[in-house]
C-alpha cells in the first residue's frame, strides 16, 4: 500500500491481503489499514478464480449481518443464496443479488447446480454501509438478472452499470445513498475517463494492467482517486476493472459480519447471535458460531 504524490490523480495504492476461507482464497481489498471505506463501500473481496473438482464447491454456512447491503457479482460460476426471509436464489455471471441486512438477516452461500461437474468460481463480494438513519431498516432481498443492467459500448471498451449512473445510463439496482459501481472491460490500448461526480472513487484491476498518468496498476491492485481529480485509464493489456465510489457516510465499525456506526449495536448483535435471537435460514440448519 503506498501513497502517490500530491498532484497525482491517484491518492493511494492498495495491495490486498490474502485470506484463506478454507475452500478457496480471497483477496481482501477493503477495509485496509489506510483506507477503511470508499464512499459507502466498507468491504471488497475478490474471490477466485477458483476451480472445484466434482462434488466440491463453496459452502458458507448460515451467518448473520447487520447495518449493510451485500452485493454479489460473479464473472464465472454460480452461488446458491438462501436467507432467513425465505429467499432461495442462484446468482450467476453478470446478475446482482442485493441483500439488505438492516436490523438483521442470516444467509448461506452454497455451491450451485453445477456441483456434479468440475466448476469455476470468480467474482466480487462487496458490502455497502447503510446511512445512519437506515441502519435498522427491515431486511430485504432483491435479484436483478444480468439482462437488466445497462451495458454501454464505448471505443474499445464495454461498461456495465451495476449500481448508480454513468455515461448517461442508470442501473435499476436499489441504492441507499449516492453510489457508483461499474464493470469495465478494456481492450489493450483503450482509454477511459471515469465519471467524476462522486466524493470518493477507486478502481480495482481484476485482470490485465491499467496505467494512470504513467503509473501502472496490475491485476489485484486498487487505486484510490485523489479528491476532485479526473482519472483517465489506459489499458496496457486486455483488462477487467471494477470502479467503486459514492459519497462518504462517516466512519463505521466492522466486527466479523456486523457493521454499524455504533459499537454498542455491534455488542448487542454479538449477544443476539450467541443466544439465538436471529431468525434462521429455512432448509439450512447449520450455522457459523460467533468467533472467539
Amino acid at each position: 500500500m503506498s501513497s502517490s504524490n500530491a498532484h497525482s490523480a491517484i491518492a493511494l495504492r492498495i495491495n490486498p491481503q490474502e485470506k484463506d476461507l478454507g475452500e478457496f482464497t480471497v483477496r481482501r481489498v477493503l477495509p485496509s489499514a489506510r483506507q477503511r471505506m470508499v464512499g459507502p463501500f466498507v468491504f471488497f473481496d475478490h474471490m477466485g478464480p477458483a476451480v472445484f473438482p466434482p462434488d466440491q464447491g463453496i459452502a458458507v454456512r448460515p451467518h448473520p449481518h447487520i447495518g449493510i447491503a451485500t452485493i454479489t457479482y460473479l464473472f464465472e460460476g454460480e452461488i446458491m443464496h438462501r436467507d432467513s426471509l425465505g429467499f432461495v436464489q442462484p446468482i450467476r455471471s453478470g446478475a446482482v443479488n442485493l441483500m439488505t441486512a438492516g436490523r438483521g438477516i442470516v444467509h448461506s452461500e452454497r455451491a450451485g447446480d453445477d456441483l456434479h461437474t468440475s466448476s469455476r468460481l470468480h467474482g466480487i463480494q462487496s458490502w455497502i454501509a447503510l446511512p445512519t438513519v437506515l441502519e435498522e431498516i427491515e431486511p430485504g432481498f432483491l435479484h436483478y438478472p444480468a439482462s437488466s443492467l445497462p451495458q454501454i459500448e464505448l471505443v474499445d471498451c464495454t461498461v456495465r452499470v451495476i449500481m448508480g449512473a454513468a455515461f448517461g445510463h442508470t442501473s435499476p439496482v436499489k441504492t441507499y445513498s449516492a453510489t457508483l459501481y461499474l464493470e469495465c472491460l478494456l481492450q489493450a490500448g483503450a482509454e477511459l475517463t471515469l465519471p467524476g461526480h462522486h466524493e470518493e472513487l477507486a478502481l480495482y484491476v481484476v485482470s490485465g494492467e491499467i496505467s494512470v498518468e504513467e503509473q501502472n496498476y496490475p491485476g489485484g491492485v486498487m487505486a484510490v482517486a485523489a479528491a476532485g481529480k479526473s482519472v483517465q485509464l489506459k489499458a496496457g493489456a486486455d483488462s477487467r476493472v471494477m470502479v467503486i465510489g459514492g459519497d462518504t457516510l462517516g466512519p463505521r465499525t466492522v466486527w466479523w459480519n456486523f457493521v454499524s456506526s455504533s459499537r454498542d449495536r455491534i455488542e448487542r448483535a454479538k449477544q443476539d447471535w450467541k443466544e439465538g435471537r436471529f431468525d434462521l435460514v429455512p432448509g439450512d440448519d447449520e450455522f457459523i458460531p460467533l468467533p472467539e
